[in-house]
């Protein structure tokens, strides 16, 4: 596949050698240090080196992030928001070079990649505006009515960890990073060692919007090495990645009572009622299934359509996925870029290779395509997938779904519930109201209606998962508060907590005993407690 002449400029790369050493020096790795490469997956080749960091890299990097918190957290909200507008203006001026570094070391497409950049861009203006009011004191009902009054404060945490994991490279690093320091945090954040030069890049333009110095450190290494240290040396810890990797991050978070939270797997089902709109349920399956090409944690990889629709709709789409455009550049023509590494080829290939082998049919896809670059594979749909298929519940993690016939509604339920991941789904209906009856009953954390996958992913609605996908939710009011400590204060005026000088001790029950029973009766009266 080639550009033609009025693509020219978007081929050549916006991302330099002497750019991407300058962003591995800003690292927080001691020098000297082991490096190790960083591949491109459109080719193979190398992009760049990074350093690995050690344990005690992560330490200087905590004691650095925590000295400069502590003038940060005296910063009014105001002044933090607007280094943050700043980044928000910057990163749109420079969406290109933003574009450029994401596509080069994650290997998806531009439109994915855009994605992450406007996510990020959407997450630092909401943030910036709503950042006071979430984190303004507040008044809260007191002990004893008119005599004691309260409020509630919230003050950030310290130093926040922020590990992620390489599939989305800009968004699972300032996305997350932002929010953190807006409430008055000092961070230090571990991107993956494959793509640390998305993290990197966001934290030099954080820099350059006026982000105070040493208040976000980056450490680039691998996570075995890396992942006890940072818990060990931070107040909060946001981890993003693999179920099987964050039973290990809790079991040692709990260890050490340091709070956290997991945003985890997935296995995502999506239902096609019986008065789905066909056109647009193939066009959202199909991007629901090949966005980022099949690596997130909230893309679809099981579709259970009701008997009625099947026979029309998994023909179209078959044909559907078998149309999607595969390439390597750096345009936006492409629907659809590589996988990540040679280990998630192998990991797509074997689920596939498996099913088949044990009866699978293959309705469009099923091969990888090295004619085009080391690591794409083609959108897969696959029908006949029986619970010894190792795609049947495990995650795969790249463009594969497998399709189920389904009779009811309550057997589409049942079976979409029977996973041990919980992260997300999809419904598709032309009754919205029914749509949300059912979302209801499903175990998930978000549910989107007429919409793949992204719908949920709201920067003022929480965002996460239940059951294997994890605890703790970013986006909206938990996305922010997530990085704050609540402090209680109250004051006493008029008379004491507990009984009067002028009342005996007998005297004093009658009347809370008297006073709890008419409080009973006016709800409005608690009601007035929820603050404001």
């Amino acid at each position: 596949m080639t550009a033609d002449a009025a693509d020219k400029r978007d081929w050549t790369p916006r991302v330099s050698s002497a750019m991407l050493a300058r962003l591995t020096a800003r690292a927080a790795v001691a020098e000297p240090s082991d490096a190790t490469p960083v591949e491109a997956p459109f080719t193979g080749e190398t992009l760049g080196q990074v350093r690995l960091g050690t344990a005690a890299d992560v330490e200087q990097a905590a004691a650095a992030a925590r000295a400069a918190q502590a003038a940060w957290a005296r910063w009014p909200v105001g002044e933090r928001s607007a280094i943050v507008l700043r980044f928000h203006d910057l990163l749109i001026e420079r969406a290109h070079e933003a574009l450029d570094v994401v596509q080069l070391e994650t290997g998806k497409a531009r439109r994915d990649a855009l994605e992450e950049v406007l996510d990020v861009a959407i997450q630092a203006r909401y943030y910036a505006h709503t950042a006071a009011a979430y984190l303004r004191p507040r008044r809260r009902k007191g002990t004893l009515p008119v005599a004691t009054r309260a409020w509630e404060l919230r003050h950030p945490r310290g130093v926040v960890g922020i590990i992620t994991p390489w599939n989305y490279p800009l968004t699972l690093t300032a996305g997350d990073a932002i929010p953190a320091l807006l409430a008055g945090n000092g961070v230090v954040l571990k991107p993956d060692v494959q793509t640390p030069f998305s993290g990197l890049w966001a934290a030099d333009l954080l820099a350059e919007a006026g982000l105070p110095d040493g208040l976000l450190q980056v450490v680039t290494g691998r996570g075995a090495p890396l992942g006890v240290p940072i818990i060990e040396a931070v107040d909060y810890l946001l981890f993003t990645g693999s179920t099987a990797a964050g039973r290990v991050v809790a079991t040692e978070a709990a260890e050490r009572l340091t709070p956290c939270g997991l945003e985890l797997g997935g296995k995502n089902p999506l239902l096609v009622l019986p008065d789905a709109d066909l056109g647009k349920a193939v066009r959202g399956a199909a991007r629901a299934i090949c966005s980022n090409t099949g690596q997130s944690c909230i893309s679809v990889e099981r579709l259970y359509v009701h008997a009625d629709v099947y026979d029309a709709f998994v023909p179209a789409l078959a044909e559907a996925l078998r149309s999607v455009r595969l390439g390597a550049q750096l345009d936006f023509a492409p629907d659809m870029g590589s996988l990540k590494s040679a280990k998630q080829l192998a990991a797509v290939s074997g689920h596939v290779d498996d099913a088949v082998a044990k009866g699978a049919e293959v309705l469009a896809g099923g091969r990888a395509r090295p004619d085009l670059g080391p690591y794409f594979y083609e959108p897969t749909l696959l029908a006949g997938v029986t619970e010894e298929m190792a795609l049947c519940r495990d995650e795969t993690f790249g463009p594969v779904a497998a399709v189920y016939r389904c009779d009811s509604v309550d057997d589409m339920v049942e079976r979409a519930n029977d996973s041990a991941f919980g992260l997300n789904a999809s419904i598709w209906t032309r009754d919205v109201a029914v749509g949300r009856a059912i979302a209801a009953r499903l175990q998930v954390g978000g549910v989107n209606i007429n919409e793949g996958y992204a719908a949920t992913w709201s920067s003022a609605s929480p965002m996460g998962g239940v059951k294997d996908s994890g605890s703790g939710r970013r986006h909206g009011a938990p996305g922010i508060l997530q990085y704050t400590q609540t402090q209680t204060v109250a004051a006493q005026r008029l008379i004491p907590v507990g009984t009067p000088p002028f009342l005996r001790h007998d005297q004093y029950a009658r009347a809370m005993l008297l006073g709890l029973r008419a409080l009973r009766r006016v709800p409005w009266f608690d009601r007035l407690g929820r603050g404001s």
